[in-house]
């Protein structure tokens, strides 16, 4: 609509808070939630609590976001309606929301809310916590054989091959090495380090070839187990909690599907919805998809088709969603204290390895010495 000087007005900008923003301000944007429907059940007005609680917001980018909501809010939009706008939070929360607005239950929602989004962050945490150690030991371990392999093994190929000795095996390998490093590993080396970082990349963070890196940790036992407990601990809570919540189960097995990121679980959640949606049962949806107890086990499955038969559901999901996430921190726990002394083992062959390749052609020579 033209403005009284005869021009358009210039559209308002929306400050979206996209994936490499909102790094670092889940704490943040928890105390938002947390605290917002704190404020709304003491009977704060939804613009008022809003403002109150911007005031102990330190990140610029989320405070940009909550003056976005508090003037859509003042100007009459719905407070799901402005969430959405600003991508503050996913999909799934969006619909709670939405439907706490719709049924006056808005509070409720969003305690469900904060604790869905705390005890998701839990969940990954336990998957950081239990990769930490391997990948630190593993980068060191790289690094340093590196270092040895650039610097030392040149000068010590060159030594070797001064002598007239024959060489072991072990050692004629380390001079190639040391040999190929000496002329070529100002280019080879980054070259590797580069191509091993796409690949990373590629296998495990690009949104349309993860699944290629997911299905080689599902080839992984120990990695497979805790891959699978914590999507079970992340199904019994987001879907119990929408369910109790009023969502219906099409609605939350959608919510479901964009909560997790693993591509095997995507489709079968997307399976059931779509099953469900066709008027059939959860055990004719568990029956009718191919391999289901390598991502549900049956003892899981006969839970919830007994919630589903006693009108229990939402807590029998909530009950798996507490007994996985135990089963998730114990796994994480013993992969741990597993991996430790395989790291270790691997190491010590490097190191080994290394130091063969040197006494094996000092002991050589020492005998050629004492025959003449």
């Amino acid at each position: 609509m033209p403005t009284p000087s005869g021009k358009n007005p210039v559209p308002k900008a929306v400050p979206k808070l996209n994936r490499f923003f909102n790094f670092g301000l889940a704490k943040e944007k928890d105390y938002f939630l947390e605290n917002l429907a704190i404020l709304l059940t003491s009977g704060l007005d939804i613009a008022s609590a809003i403002h109150s609680i911007k005031a102990e917001i330190r990140s610029k980018k989320l405070i940009a976001a909550i003056d976005f909501l508090e003037e859509e809010i003042q100007g009459g939009s719905f407070l799901w309606k402005a969430l959405e706008d600003t991508d503050l939070v996913p999909p799934h929360i969006i619909f709670l929301i939405r439907l706490g607005e719709e049924t006056g239950r808005l509070p409720e929602n969003l305690r469900i809310v904060a604790s869905q989004q705390q005890k998701d962050r839990e969940l990954k945490s336990k998957v950081r916590s239990a990769m930490i150690y391997p990948v630190i030991v593993f980068s060191l371990t790289l690094v340093i054989g590196t270092g040895i392999s650039w610097f030392v093994l040149p000068r010590l190929a060159k030594i070797f091959s001064e002598l007239r000795i024959k060489l072991p095996i072990i050692t004629r390998i380390t001079i190639f090495i040391g040999s190929f490093l000496g002329h070529y590993g100002a280019l080879v080396v980054p070259i590797v380090i580069v191509v091993f970082a796409v690949s990373v990349y590629i296998l495990f963070f690009y949104s349309k070839t993860r699944y290629l890196g997911q299905s080689i940790l599902f080839s992984v036992p120990g990695i497979k187990k805790l891959i699978q407990e914590i999507e079970l601990a992340r199904f019994g809570y987001v879907l119990g909690n929408l369910l109790d919540a009023g969502l219906l189960v099409t609605r939350s097995l959608d919510s479901l599907h964009q909560a997790t990121v693993v591509r095997r679980y995507q489709k079968f959640y997307l399976h059931l919805r779509d099953s469900i949606e066709e008027g059939k049962s959860f055990h004719e949806g568990f029956t009718n998809y191919p391999k289901i107890s390598k991502l549900i086990p049956t003892p899981v499955q006969q839970m919830i088709i007994s919630g589903v038969e006693s009108g229990r559901l939402s807590e029998t999901l909530i009950k798996i969603g507490e007994i996985f996430d135990k089963k998730a921190d114990t796994t994480t726990k013993n992969m741990a204290i597993i991996l430790e002394p395989i790291l270790l083992v691997i190491v010590w062959l490097g190191v080994i390895a290394v130091a063969l390749s040197v006494i094996l052609p000092i002991y050589s020579l020492l005998g050629g010495i004492n025959k003449s």
